[in-house]
């Protein structure tokens, strides 16, 4: 298959750490630490959702990523500028334009992350036969799963461990983009020497722009002409978007004070329950999903696995409207939440793989993913705005309650949950679909 054997367990844990890093680092790092900064709810929401947009066009630019050069190219080019663009975050956040000069680089790093995603795909089917692919999917899987324990809880905690110690918020958040930068640079030398050539990635396979473009129209033209096409995408959207609101703004009101309405935890508690109980309660979640959809198929499970990913989100409300000082009992709500949360998303995941069937299957998925990103990326965007617009409107009456904006804002979420219940109503799948024969 390659030039010279290489063991794929060499180069399939460090390449998928280093796809998973980029994506928390941009979309989730940030949210965290822009807000410890003094960015406002509203500037910070808006701007960040931006950067989901490179994963909502990815479609648009990944064929040329195999007109041009090879996929093990690109893995080896984009890791190493995503260590420049890291190592550009660590000097320049210390600066009085961070916010400016940090988010035109967050959206240089999310291109290139996004890139180094279809490279790294197409290199993992390329270098591995159909038969290792399946044997080591589970691999690489939780490889990136363990990158989203790095990055949404290790990196978080060791930002707030340095902001306690050496009592600097922008160096503490400069010192954790250094050692990230110094993490790419690492594994850019490493997949250097490790990462095997397959003789199926060479510039004689390369197809004309011409044929790539055809192709790429006649795919696009394909995935609209789909039976249930306007269901299917209004799902794609909406299922998720009590979530999608919510994202933006977990971090900050568990950041905020008492009297902003927050649960005022330091950084490294919000790093811990997060990032290492969130994430386990997430995975928890999916692994059940999956079973309960092998034994009963899609069909039977959407409405259950709705409620689930819905009706957990009250956990926030109650969390506003008490402000609870407990740490267990905060980390049992989010816990809870996002056991719920990995349960229903299984159904959203199995749904992009059952309307991806047919012609063009990986190409159609990757459409889906587009419409997952862009669920995500406007409600994310708007979802500051929401809060400061009601912030100052009083619903719930109570001597003991502080601040408004955050219990008004959880309970818009509660609102939305109807948008998910309503487009599960409107969506057709087949009722043997997803159960194991």
């Amino acid at each position: 298959m390659s030039t010279h054997k290489v063991s794929p367990w060499q180069w399939i844990p460090t390449l998928y750490m280093a796809e998973g890093l980029p994506y928390f680092a941009v979309n989730t790092l940030t949210v965290l630490m822009y807000v410890n900064m003094g960015i406002g709810m509203k500037e910070m929401a808006f701007y960040t959702g931006w950067l989901y947009l490179p994963w909502v066009i990815k479609p648009f630019w990944s064929p040329f990523v195999d007109l041009i050069k090879t996929k093990r190219w690109w893995v080896l080019i984009m890791q190493f500028a995503i260590a420049i663009c890291m190592g550009a975050v660590a000097i320049m956040l210390p600066s009085s334009f961070f916010f400016v000069l940090t988010l035109l680089v967050f959206w240089i790093m999310a291109f290139c992350s996004a890139t180094h995603d279809i490279a790294a795909d197409g290199y993992y089917m390329l270098e591995l036969s159909a038969h290792d692919q399946a044997a080591y999917v589970g691999v690489r899987s939780t490889f990136y799963r363990i990158a989203s324990v790095i990055g949404q809880g290790g990196l978080v905690i060791i930002a707030g461990k340095l902001e306690e110690s050496i009592g600097d918020i922008p160096t503490a958040w400069a010192i954790v983009f250094g050692l990230l930068s110094l993490f790419f640079l690492s594994v850019t030398i490493y997949h250097s020497k490790f990462m095997p050539i397959p003789y199926r990635d060479k510039l004689s396979n390369k197809k004309s722009v011409g044929s790539i473009i055809i192709e790429f129209g006649h795919t696009f033209k394909t995935f609209f002409r789909k039976k249930y096409i306007w269901s299917a995408i209004g799902f794609m959207l909406l299922y998720r978007l009590p979530e999608a609101l919510c994202i933006k703004l977990i971090q900050p009101f568990m950041a905020s004070s008492h009297s902003q309405g927050g649960l005022e935890l330091s950084t490294a508690q919000i790093g811990i329950i997060n990032g290492t109980l969130g994430v386990i309660a997430l995975l928890l979640g999916g692994i059940f999903g999956g079973v309960v959809i092998s034994k009963g198929g899609l069909k039977k499970w959407l409405w259950p696995m709705a409620f689930s990913l819905t009706l957990p989100c009250g956990f926030y409300c109650l969390l506003a409207m008490t402000q609870p000082t407990n740490f267990i009992l905060i980390s049992t709500a989010v816990f809870i939440e996002q056991f719920g949360y990995g349960f229903g998303f299984s159904a959203y995941m199995l749904f992009l793989i059952y309307f991806s069937r047919g012609e063009s299957q990986t190409s159609h998925y990757a459409f889906c993913t587009a419409f997952m990103a862009l669920g995500m990326m406007i409600p994310g965007m708007i979802a500051g705005w929401i809060y400061e617009y009601l912030s100052d409107i009083v619903i719930f009456e109570s001597s003991q309650l502080q601040g408004q904006g955050f219990v008004n804002f959880f309970w818009i979420v509660m609102l939305t949950c109807l948008a998910t219940l309503w487009i599960c109503s409107k969506v057709k799948i087949e009722s043997s679909f997803g159960k194991k024969i």
